[in-house]
């Protein structure tokens, strides 16, 4: 923690100690609170999102809470790291470049990139239609999750996050986050539509189908946060 807020310029200013049952603690328990500055005007926030805008996502997702699942119950699942990492590089050359383009940003970690979705469509009151073969899922995660019976789209990712832009502007933010490591993977995953009539997240399959994508219900597998 110490070592990423230094490269990143953060100060961390506070610390708090609890006291929990023997073992249930996995021996840290870590609560943070960000504070910063808005640095444009409108910031990014779900109101701005509107009909044709572009849906990016920066990396491939469910590394993390896969990674986690296999070295809590000791799996051996072969290839899995987790994505953890900061994001606050890709996100300011995203501000710099595209400026008001950029409508809206958030993370993908309880209920993966199915729920954050779900979430984002609830606020700006559209749907989103997304490509399963536009999807950035590794190999790991993909034989991983098949093995386990578990959908990819629903596991958290921590350096991840997911940019919704202005129509046109979806090729401009993949040539910036690519520039970065962490965005090599990057990818447009879909669109915010109109219809069908919204809230709803709809994934479009690769033989053609389409199916609704809901927000997880239940516990999430494994339970991060």
């Amino acid at each position: 923690m110490a070592g990423a807020a230094w490269r990143l310029g953060v100060k961390i200013v506070c610390g708090d100690t609890k006291v929990v049952p023997r073992g249930k603690g996995d021996r840290i328990y870590v609560n943070t609170t960000g504070l910063g500055r808005i640095l444009v005007s409108p910031p990014p926030h779900p109101e701005r999102i509107r009909p044709g805008d572009e849906i990016l996502v920066s990396g491939t997702i469910g590394e993390h809470g896969l990674a986690v699942l296999a070295a809590r119950e000791s799996l051996p699942l072969r290839g899995l790291q987790s994505d953890s990492a900061p994001v606050w590089p890709l996100v300011k050359a995203l501000i710099e470049e595209l400026g008001p383009a950029l409508h809206a940003l958030r993370d993908p970690t309880r209920g993966g990139l199915a729920t954050t979705l779900n979430e984002l469509a609830e606020e700006a009151g559209l749907s989103m239609v997304i490509e399963e073969d536009a999807l950035p899922i590794s190999p790991a995660v993909r034989g991983g999750s098949e093995i386990l019976g578990l959908d990819p789209l629903y596991l958290a990712c921590e350096g991840r996050f997911v940019a919704v832009v202005e129509d046109g502007a979806g090729k401009k933010a993949l040539e910036i986050l690519r520039e970065f490591p962490e965005g090599r993977s990057a990818r447009i995953i879909g669109r915010v539509q109109a219809e069908p009539s919204g809230p709803l997240v709809v994934l479009r399959t690769r033989i053609g189908g389409e199916r609704i994508l809901p927000v997880l219900t239940g516990e999430p597998l494994p339970r991060i946060c």
